[in-house]
């Protein structure tokens, strides 16, 4: 019933200004709207809808993540535009905190201004 139909995601943020910024301005995604319950964007064919709260306790897991061709180039550029990225204890990392896991895919974790968890794939 619903496998043709786009999906919409929602990232909760309780800093709207700071999420318009990084949404728009580092990670490059297209303010579609915004009003006092949201910003809208376009990414990559999905609508993200970063709803505004009121508090947030950001969850330690992936919340929300896009599948790059080139992941260290991805990294380098999100890196000069600020973002830093995660490093875990579990789990062995290269220098840009690319884990490579099982399958061969190439992950990397990342904060938006809330502590929400983001990611990168390299399939």
């Amino acid at each position: 019933m619903l496998y043709n139909l786009p999906v919409k995601a929602f990232v909760p943020t309780a800093k709207p200004g700071e999420a318009k910024k990084f949404y728009a301005d580092i990670l490059g995604l297209k303010l579609l709207s915004e009003d006092n319950y949201a910003l809208e964007f376009e990414a990559g064919g999905t609508l993200l809808r970063v709803t505004t709260v009121q508090e947030l306790n950001p969850h330690p897991f992936t919340i929300l993540g896009w599948n790059v061709p080139d992941i260290s180039s991805t990294i380098r550029s999100l890196i000069e535009k600020g973002v830093e990225f995660k490093e875990y204890d579990f789990m062995e990392q290269d220098n840009l905190g690319i884990w490579t896991s099982p399958s061969g895919a190439k992950v990397a974790w990342f904060n938006d201004p809330d502590g929400n968890v983001l990611s990168l794939t390299q399939v």
